[in-house]
C-alpha cells in the first residue's frame, strides 16, 4: 500500500534499522500468541520459499497485549525463534519481524491541510495521536503512512506501540542470533500478501484477520487502507456480527458497495472444520463469497513441500512482510 516517506513507516525501538541497507531481507519472523512461522524466500528474480518452519508456543510465553508485557518467557520464546530458523535452514542475521495486531495500535488520522515539511507532519502526527495512546508518547514508537486522499486534505494510517514492548521482542531475536531492521504488524503483513497474490483491486476488498487472541477486520480501496479495527476474540457470532457492522459501516460513512473480495485469513490455524464455517458464516451474513488468502500467488512453493490450509495460513504474514520489501518501487504498508 502506498507510503509517502520512507523515514515513518515501520515500527522501530530506536535502534539501527535496514532502511539504508542495499537489499531487503529474504527471511521474515512471525510471533503469535501461539506459534512461530518463519519464511526464508529465495533470491532469484520470482519470489519462492526456500525454506519455512512453524513452531508451537508454549502458553503463557507470548501475551500480546497493547499496554502490558508481552514476552513473559524471553529464554523460550528466543529458543523457539533459534529452532525455527533452523528448521528453514535460514543463515541470515537481518530478518523483518512480525508483531501480533494487539501489540500496537492503528489510527486512521485526517488532516485538511498537509504540512508542507516532513518534520511538520511528523510532530502533527505526534500532537494528534497523544490524545488516543493509552500510554506517555514519550514511551512510544510510532509509525506512520499516508493513506487516502480526503478533500484537499489527506488520511494517515498511524501506528503506536509501546517502546518497550517492541524492544522485548527484538531482544528475543538477538538472543536467536539475527536482528529484526524491519517491524511490522500481522494484518498489515497480510494485507500485502493479498496484494502481491492479486494485485491492486478494483474495488474495495475486507481482510477479516482471525488469530487465536483477536480478530482485526481492514478495508483497503485501491492502494489505500480506509478503516482498521482490532477486538479481542469472542464467539463465532460476534465475527459474523463485526463483518456485517462493517459492511453497513462500509456503506454509510465510506461510499462503499460491497467487498470484492472478502478474504479470510489465520482461520484454519485452528482447524479446517472451524475455518469452513467461520467462511460459510460470514458468506451467509453478506451474502457474498468468502476466499482464503492463498500466497502461493505471492510466492511459490516448493515440490517438496505438503501444503495446507493451515500451512499458508501460518506462512501469509512472514511472506507479505517479504512481499513488501521486494516490491520494486512500489511503497506498501510498514
Amino acid at each position: 500500500m502506498s507510503v509517502t516517506t520512507a523515514s515513518t513507516e515501520r515500527l522501530r525501538s530506536g535502534r539501527t534499522s535496514g532502511l539504508l541497507a542495499s537489499s531487503p531481507p529474504t527471511v521474515a519472523i512471525e510471533v503469535a500468541q501461539s506459534h512461530v512461522s518463519v519464511v526464508a524466500l529465495d533470491g532469484g528474480r520470482e519470489p519462492a520459499i526456500s525454506g519455512y518452519a512453524v513452531e508451537p508456543l508454549a502458553d503463557g510465553v507470548v501475551t500480546p497485549a497493547l499496554n502490558a508485557a508481552n514476552v513473559q518467557d524471553a529464554a523460550a520464546l528466543s529458543a523457539t525463534i533459534k529452532g525455527a530458523l533452523q528448521k528453514a535452514a535460514s543463515r541470515a542475521r537481518r530478518v523483518a519481524l512480525v508483531l501480533p495486531d494487539s501489540a500496537a495500535k492503528v489510527s486512521l488520522i485526517k488532516f485538511e491541510k498537509v504540512p508542507a515539511k516532513l518534520g511538520e507532519l511528523d510532530q502533527l502526527i505526534r500532537w494528534q495521536i497523544r490524545k488516543a495512546a493509552p500510554f506517555r508518547i514519550e514511551d512510544a514508537q510510532i509509525a506512520w503512512f499516508a493513506g487516502a486522499a480526503a478533500g484537499t486534505g489527506r488520511e494517515f494510517v498511524v501506528t503506536v506501540a509501546r517502546r518497550d514492548i517492541v524492544e522485548s521482542f527484538e531482544r528475543a531475536c538477538d538472543a536467536a542470533g539475527v536482528h529484526a531492521g524491519l517491524v511490522s504488524i500481522a494484518s498489515f503483513s497480510l494485507i500485502n500478501a493479498q496484494l502481491a497474490a492479486s494485485g491492486q483491486q478494483a474495488a474495495d476488498w475486507l481482510l477479516v484477520h482471525v488469530a487465536s487472541d483477536y480478530v482485526t477486520l481492514a478495508v483497503v480501496r485501491g492502494p489505500d487502507l480506509v478503516f482498521f479495527r482490532n477486538r479481542a476474540v469472542g464467539a463465532e457470532a460476534d465475527l459474523a456480527d463485526m463483518v456485517h457492522q462493517t459492511a453497513m459501516y462500509h456503506e454509510d460513512r465510506l461510499g462503499g458497495g460491497g467487498f470484492s473480495p472478502v478474504v479470510l485469513a489465520g482461520a484454519s490455524l485452528a482447524g479446517a472444520e472451524q475455518a469452513e464455517r467461520l467462511r460459510r458464516g460470514i458468506e451467509e451474513r453478506l451474502g457474498g463469497r468468502v476466499e482464503l488468502l492463498d500466497i502461493r500467488r505471492a510466492a511459490a512453493l516448493r515440490d517438496r513441500i505438503t501444503v495446507t490450509p493451515a500451512l499458508l495460513d501460518a506462512l501469509a504474514a512472514p511472506v507479505g512482510a517479504l512481499a513488501r520489501e521486494r516490491a520494486a518501487g512500489k511503497e506498501r504498508v510498514a
